[in-house]
Parts: C-alpha cells; structure tokens; sequence
C-alpha cells in the first residue's frame, strides 16, 4: 500500500514527512508528502534547494530502510536513476545524471535530491523544475519547460512521479544493475572537463562512479584519482 499527501505550502517537505511517518509506515510500503511551495527547502550536503510557488514540484518519500539493503550511496544513485528516467518518459529526451545525483536536462539542473534517514526510515526528498523560467541567479539551473518548451501540470505531474516511484521500487535492481545504468548515463562521463581542486583547476576525464560513492577522474598526471562530494568541483 501506499499513500500521498498534499500541502498547500510547508517550509520543507522532508521535514514535514516525518509527522506521517511512524504509523503509517506501519500500514504503508511507500508514504509521499509534496508541495508546489516549499519556502525553506534543502538540497544535498546543506545546499538550498529554492522553487517558484506553484512551477515546481518539491516532494519527499518515505520507505522502511529494509526495503533499501544498499549503502547510502547506492540509494543515492538508484534514486537519481528514477528521477532520470521518469523525465526520459516524460520528455523524449536523455537527461544525465551529474554525480552524485544532479539531473541535467540539456546541460541545465532540473532535478535535485536529499536523501536523510530518520526513525528507521529512508527519506528522499526531490526537487524537480517544472514550469519556471527565470533562473537570474542560478545560471545552471533549469526547468523542464525552458529546455523542452513543453508544460506539465505539476500537481498531475507530482502524482504520475509517485507512482512511477512505487512501481520501481517495487521490482528493485541489483546493486551492479545499479552501477551499471549510472555509468552509462553520467554527465560528461569520458569527455574533458575542467575541475577545481582545492581551489586549483585541472583538467580531467571522468572514468566512472564507484559504489563507495566516490568519483573516479584521470587527471593530468595521467592516473586514476578518486574523489568524494565536495572535494572536487566541475566548472562547467
């Protein structure tokens, strides 16, 4: 069973989640809370995660940690792979997951995640552009509807997501199924990329992501150097 929430407006629905979470996760496999006003939403590692009132979809989904018996990076990336190919369907288009778990629409952010884990539970919190269109101050930033031109009703949109959600999970990949589909479909993967370590830029070609949650890059030096989230910054 499973069961979606809407609120009309919240300061961040992984917050709000967990009101819903400890009895009905006792009834419910799969537990959605989403919004198209989150005022003081949040991304991955305490970044923000900001969305135009009613352009755009920010929903949070709550499952038993037992469902997932993967490591938090893997989840990260499975969750990333859904979110990827709900808008490949949507859209007709072949967006690219930025790693960690950044979704780029023709070279433009369109879709972020967050994952917590709290009372037992797996929270995953996505944010996903919709209809805005002004992205003033954040250059790399987009909407479905600015790289496609197409417009989706969010609330439908939000509902069609969670079930989308429901029916991955419920026939979920292996571990190497994993690795292998976000290998494939990684932002810039095999290609020359500039990159700020430690405040000094490099160039480097991105080989693959491992399921330790580490990147690995052929730097200039020709050798295979690993890295995690926040060590390294592709400048793009």
């Amino acid at each position: 069973m499973k069961i979606l929430h809407h609120l009309t407006e919240c300061n961040s629905t992984n917050d709000e989640i967990i009101n819903f979470v400890p009895s009905i996760l006792q009834k419910e496999d799969l537990v959605g809370v989403y919004t198209l006003n989150q005022t003081q939403g949040k991304g991955q590692y305490g970044n923000s995660w900001e969305i135009n009132p009613n352009e755009n979809i920010a929903i949070s989904l709550a499952v038993s940690l037992d469902r997932f018996p993967f490591a938090v990076s893997i989840i990260n990336y499975y969750t990333a792979i859904i979110v990827r190919d709900f808008i490949a369907n949507l859209t007709q288009i072949h967006p690219k997951i930025k790693w960690p778990n950044d979704i780029i629409l023709n070279q433009k952010k369109v879709s972020g995640i967050l994952l917590e884990k709290k009372n037992n539970c797996l929270v995953i919190g996505i944010g996903i552009n919709v209809l805005q269109q002004n992205f003033e101050h954040f250059p790399k930033a987009g909407s479905i509807y600015t790289q496609t031109h197409r417009s989706f009703e969010p609330h439908l949109l939000a509902k069609e997501f969670f079930e989308f959600f429901a029916n991955e999970i419920a026939q979920p990949k292996t571990e190497a199924q994993i690795l292998e589909i976000l290998n494939n479909t990684l932002f810039k993967k095999d290609e020359v990329c500039v990159f700020d370590i430690k405040g000094v830029r490099q160039n480097g070609i991105i080989r693959k992501a491992d399921a330790e949650g580490y990147l690995w890059i052929e730097l200039e030096d020709e050798q295979l150097h690993k890295f995690y989230h926040k060590e390294i910054q592709m400048l793009y």
